[in-house]
């Protein structure tokens, strides 16, 4: 047979792996780029009685010169150092990765502490074909571990080998079939994101701003102006760029998650993994039957949990519900009779209801955004009761059944004291029968 051989793909189950050759160069170049802007540049500028000017005269070449060249060699050192310094490997059920050089240090995790894996593409990395995988862990804000940069196909076959020997199946094992549940158009994202009752006062805040300071030349109403623009950008296009291009599908893997339109991210979320979620209903929302759900993943935290918290930006009510039946098989939402608050009640977000059955807990409260917080009795770290002053003085408490730290926190409130102690004997007792028969959420495709 003649023509070059199709080259047999790597498996990082066997031997030491290094990343990408590209990844030292590219640290160079941001290490430059980063030199460049905070003293590169001033370097070329002369002051002149105008004020400082761009003069490339051969004194001015040469002082940029003599910094420069060692700054480049100090880069291209540093990328590559960094480079060799970094190896992982796969051995039995831990990932190691290794890092330094004169110094090194081993880090060795169990796969069953697995919470998710994310395929991040920059865009800067997205022109080399590569990726950065992301393995989050549980134990909170410094438990990730960050391998910068593979190819792109290496970091697919990296993210399927550990999903599989996280599972309970053979590193060997094909990635899993996925089924697209829902696409989130871009005019269906964008209406959802300024048809909400706070986006739309402050978009009348900053024209009539921008009405009072042209009209009366008032500079004053800058003050507001500006914080209104910026208060726009926060809410809609941040998440517009951020969750462009959005897809949902399942498989026996998990929850699969593509989204981003500068910053593409496939994240998986392992089965069992989903602590709790929230189908959030804004006002203007509810007449159309859409919703949003957001989730709790342990492993995220700080900036990670915020980045990786909405499971689905905008869908049809009922979509989000099915959704919420692959996360916690087994659970029709709806179905769940929710027995209301006392009338008694003095909460100031609203408390709707609450009610379980075998396989979650459900809470209603929110107005005028309504919020169905769900978490299976599986995932509860434990339930407790509280009772501020002014609950106590009407014989009322709240229920909290805890999920790890995270944007869903499932609570029942203005709860009859009697039925509050009920609730909580009765949570307690089914998150402990649930923990009993689902197992370790690890290796779940041996059980």
């Amino acid at each position: 047979m003649y023509g070059p051989q199709p080259r047999p793909p790597v498996r990082f189950s066997e031997g030491v792996h290094r990343l990408h050759w590209a990844t030292g160069p590219l640290r160079a170049f941001i290490i430059l780029i980063i030199y460049f802007v905070l003293l590169g540049f001033p370097l070329l500028l002369t002051r002149t009685d105008s004020g400082a000017a761009l003069v490339l005269s051969p004194e001015v070449l040469g002082r940029f010169l003599v910094v420069s060249v060692p700054m480049a060699a100090i880069a291209v050192a540093a990328g590559l150092w960094g480079w060799l310094g970094t190896r992982f490997w796969i051995t039995g059920d831990d990932l190691v990765v290794e890092t330094g050089m004169l110094r090194k240090r081993k880090r060795q995790v169990p796969l069953s502490r697995i919470q998710a894996i994310d395929l991040v593409r920059p865009l800067v990395t997205r022109a080399f074909s590569l990726a950065e995988v992301r393995v989050e862990l549980a134990g909170g804000e410094k438990s990730e571990i960050v391998l910068r940069y593979l190819g792109k196909n290496a970091a697919h076959q990296l993210r399927a080998e550990l999903l599989a020997l996280a599972a309970g199946l053979p590193s060997h094992t094909p990635e899993a079939p996925e089924r697209p549940l829902w696409r989130v158009g871009f005019g269906t994202l964008l209406g959802s994101l300024l048809f909400r009752l706070p986006v739309i006062g402050t978009a009348i805040l900053f024209v009539l701003s921008l009405v009072f300071l042209v009209a009366y030349a008032e500079l004053g109403m800058l003050a507001v102006a500006i914080p209104a623009l910026l208060g726009l950008i926060r809410a809609v296009m941040a998440p517009l760029v951020m969750y462009a291009n959005f897809t949902v599908a399942t498989s026996p893997d998990g929850v699969r998650l593509r989204y981003g339109l500068l910053e593409t991210r496939m994240q998986t979320v392992p089965p069992g993994r989903v602590q709790a979620v929230s189908i959030v209903e804004p006002s203007l929302w509810r007449a159309t039957g859409w919703a949003r759900l957001e989730v709790t993943v342990a492993g995220y935290a700080g900036e990670r949990q915020a980045l990786s918290s909405v499971l689905l930006p905008a869908a049809p009510r009922h979509v989000a519900l099915h959704l919420v039946s692959q996360v916690f098989p087994g659970t029709n939402v709806d179905a769940v009779a929710l027995l209301p608050s006392s009338s008694k009640g003095v909460s100031l977000d609203k408390a709707d209801g609450a009610g379980t059955d075998d396989v979650v807990f459900v809470s209603r409260h929110g107005w005028p955004c309504r919020r169905t917080d769900v978490i299976a009795h599986a995932r509860a770290q434990s339930v407790r009761l509280t009772s501020n002053v002014f609950q106590r003085m009407l014989g009322l408490a709240t229920v909290h059944v805890d999920a790890p730290p995270g944007p869903v926190q499932v609570s029942a409130a203005d709860r009859d004291l009697g039925e509050a102690r009920a609730i909580v004997e009765s949570t307690a007792r089914r998150a402990q029968a649930a923990r009993r028969a689902g197992g370790d959420p690890g290796r779940w495709a041996a059980r």
